[in-house]
């Protein structure tokens, strides 16, 4: 085999490749080896039919799979020989004339084909004791436990019928209603026992306010306007008439906080079951102070590795984050405008939001590779066994979807694999430590003022 360098330019390669038709012969008689004995002809017992019959009746198809087979391992023995690493999937160009390729076929030519791709960049890796990094820490004090017991107690919330009482903000309505715009009922307007707490502003603005001193067996029409950004776009910014019968009206029954509160929450006293919601929200506070370090590395690393970016990479990676925009908007029914922005614009802020995922994910794989960090068996079982536990009762079903799906797989073990380079570089990093309100654990970059 003979490989040839035809064009390099920045990051784009072009291999001649050159194989002699003396080793297709070859590769084709070993073809022919492995099937002459199971192949089975009219008028011939198995496995003795004649090689010249053989080459006359699949001669040229078995010379097809040859030359498949061929370049797929040529190509790779191309790179491998040449240590290069390309960006994705070279692309592969045989030759143009029908005539060169039947003599190939025939085994009287060289099979001679081209393959471009673009290279992954050299990386120099910066020293990640020098990033500045920070880590927020924030207490879980008293008043956020007891708020987290209101809450608690507010989702045990019961209700129980109030005779012959007009309904309360609190209250829970039982309602049949129909809703009509223009005299004219719409899909998705009506139903029927529907409980409705008032004040929780689970309908549409106005309508549980106007169902305050309602009292059960009451008929009342309720008039609103949807709001204009509301996703259905048939109905965003329409008033409507519902019609509205009251079946029930009920009072929220509190629980009282005690012991047998909290054994119904799996505690055995109000202290432990305070100590127990303590722990969650150390684990909560713990998982968003992780979720800003692990951002603000990201940027750091970003920031701190500058190097050529395969167009490619960052074509196939715009083209899925605009396709899933794209999506996103058509099912809103919005368009670029009601974002405030034209598509030139957006196009432009989607791009660099590209260009920052390869780059990173470039970094974080050479981050592995010079670690030899990998995701091993006892990771990747832990994750689909966590991934199990979300679907109580179907676990079967969860294991044999990734059994049969190898994408799904990936997926399930790229969010693992940048987690455990983090994970080293933070370690390296050693990110120092700042004392934190909750409320300053819990704002969001844009609330900041950072970019």
């Amino acid at each position: 085999m003979q490989i040839t360098e035809t064009s390099s330019e920045g990051l784009k390669r072009t291999l001649q490749v050159v194989v002699p038709a003396g080793e297709l012969g070859k590769r084709f008689d070993t073809r022919l080896d492995e099937i002459k004995d199971r192949v089975q002809l009219k008028g011939f017992r198995k496995g003795k039919v004649p090689v010249p019959h053989l080459k006359k009746m699949y001669g040229r198809s078995l010379m097809v799979e040859v030359l498949q087979d061929t370049v797929r391992e040529t190509s790779n023995q191309a790179l491998a020989d040449r240590k290069l690493r390309p960006a994705m999937q070279p692309s592969v160009s045989l030759p143009e004339d029908e005539g060169e390729i039947e003599r190939v076929l025939a085994g009287q030519a060289d099979l001679s084909y081209s393959m471009t791709f673009e290279v992954l960049p050299p990386i120099e890796l910066t020293d990640f004791s020098k990033l500045k990094l920070e880590r927020q820490v924030a207490d879980v004090d008293d008043e956020a436990v007891e708020k987290a017991m209101g809450e608690l107690v507010a989702r045990s919330i019961t209700y129980a019928p109030a005779e012959g009482r007009a309904a309360e903000l609190g209250d829970q309505v039982t309602i049949d209603f129909v809703g009509k715009i223009d005299g004219e009922a719409f899909d998705g307007g009506s139903a029927e026992d529907t409980p409705l707490v008032l004040g929780q502003a689970n309908f549409i603005p106005g309508f549980e306010e106007a169902l305050v001193g309602v009292k059960a067996g009451d008929a009342r029409d309720v008039e609103v306007a949807f709001p204009a950004d509301y996703p259905v776009e048939t109905l965003a910014g329409k008033p409507a008439v519902f019609a509205v019968n009251v079946k029930q009206v009920a009072a929220a029954v509190r629980p009282e906080v005690n012991d047998d509160f909290a054994k119904s929450l799996g505690a055995e006293t109000v202290d432990q079951l305070k100590e127990l919601v303590k722990t969650q929200l150390g684990r909560e506070y713990g998982n968003v102070a992780r979720s800003k370090l692990k951002r603000q590395l990201l940027d750091e690393l970003e920031k701190s590795h500058s190097f050529e970016l395969p167009p490619s990479l960052v074509d196939n990676e715009f083209a899925g984050i605009w396709q899933q925009l794209e999506h996103s908007l058509k099912g809103q029914g919005k368009t670029f405008a009601d974002e405030g922005k034209t598509e030139e614009e957006t196009r432009e802020e989607y791009r660099r939001i590209a260009e920052r995922r390869v780059r990173l994910g470039l970094v974080i794989g050479e981050i592995a590779d010079k670690n030899e960090l990998k995701i091993t068996q006892d990771e990747m079982r832990r994750a689909l066994m966590e991934q199990a536990r979300r679907f109580p009762g179907q676990e079967k079903a969860v294991y044999e979807y990734y059994e049969k799906n190898p994408n799904a797989v990936a997926e399930l073990r790229a969010p693992l694999f940048e987690d455990k380079v983090v994970d080293f570089v933070i370690e390296k990093a050693k990110p120092a430590e700042k004392k934190v309100s909750r409320d300053e654990l819990f704002q969001k970059p844009d609330e900041a003022g950072e970019a």
